[in-house]
């Protein structure tokens, strides 16, 4: 009891407090010249990238006279070049035609490339490896290299076989989106190697297939990689030029924004106020999609590559 006592009645040290060692004062410069030389590098890429998109504004907002003046600032400020776009052109069908055969493809690539990339990374096929590789190796063929057979086949033998007439409308743009693309397989794929294998034979265990394992485990595990690629689809889709000019062509009721475009430019060649204002117009939706979905686009492509 005593030795009890003693020990309760000595009295409790105090805890020690740790003080940071503080850095030399040489290590500390290095950290701040290297924090200011990333940062001005920064800021210097981020001027030449806004630099171009801020003449843009700018020239849209000029009179005819000084956009082909070396004015920098408009004065005045001519709104209303936006408004004579929205008069010279039908930009409310051109835009809807754009949104159709961007949503459409979107859909398209994102429903067909899942399965695909399932069974490369998930089930184990003999020959999988070279039929991967002739997936990957369609991405060498340029559309120029295709565009000439494609477009026989959609003006005469699919038009031969239903009846339906393909050249002039936006079906041959939006169809062979349903049959996969080979750069969103490849990304889908790589992003499904990085799922533990644990959590498939898991649902294998619960008696679960190779359909439940791809909409129970995969698809919700995998939506920054899928929305990932849908982005990337919907941007290609809304800036596609070439695809349009070869199956659409000069087809009013199916022209897209980028035809429109080309189009506009044609004709005022010279009126570059009323072109950058076109442009300005045409770009604002993909910038503002982009900015929606930029912290999933962003996650889904940095992780589509930890796994090869």
């Amino acid at each position: 009891m005593s030795s009890t006592a003693a020990v309760a009645r000595e009295p409790r040290s105090e805890p020690r407090t740790l003080t940071p060692r503080r850095l030399p004062p040489r290590v500390r410069f290095r950290r701040v010249l290297g924090v200011i030389g990333n940062h001005a590098v920064l800021i210097g890429v981020s001027i030449i990238f806004m630099v171009p998109i801020l003449f843009m504004v700018l020239t849209a907002l000029m009179t005819d006279q000084q956009a082909l003046s070396s004015r920098l600032i408009p004065h005045p400020v001519v709104w209303s070049n936006f408004w004579t776009v929205f008069q010279q052109i039908s930009l409310a069908r051109y835009t809807w035609n754009t949104f159709v055969y961007a949503s459409l493809s979107t859909i398209g690539v994102v429903l067909s490339c899942i399965p695909v990339a399932y069974a490369f990374s998930r089930i184990k096929w003999r020959g999988r490896n070279i039929v991967f590789l002739l997936v990957l190796s369609t991405l060498m063929l340029p559309n120029q290299v295709t565009s000439v057979p494609l477009y026989v086949i959609w003006a005469t033998t699919l038009h031969n076989l239903t009846g339906i007439q393909f050249i002039g409308t936006l079906k041959p743009l939006i169809i062979p989106n349903f049959f996969g693309d080979a750069f969103s397989i490849f990304l889908l794929r790589q992003f499904f190697l990085t799922i533990p294998d644990e959590l498939c034979d898991s649902m294998r265990v619960d008696g679960g297939g190779h359909w439940q394992i791809l909409t129970r485990v995969v698809v919700p595990l995998s939506k920054p990689a899928i929305m990932a690629i849908g982005l990337f689809q919907f941007i290609y889709a809304w800036n596609d030029f070439y695809n349009p000019l070869v199956y659409v062509g000069e087809s009013p009721n199916s022209q897209t924004l980028s035809l429109a475009l080309s189009t506009f430019q044609g004709q005022h060649h010279v009126a570059w106020n009323l072109t950058m204002a076109a442009t300005i117009i045409f770009m604002v939706p993909v910038v503002i999609v982009f900015f929606l979905a930029q912290r999933v686009f962003i996650e889904g492509v940095t992780l589509t590559g930890v796994k090869g």
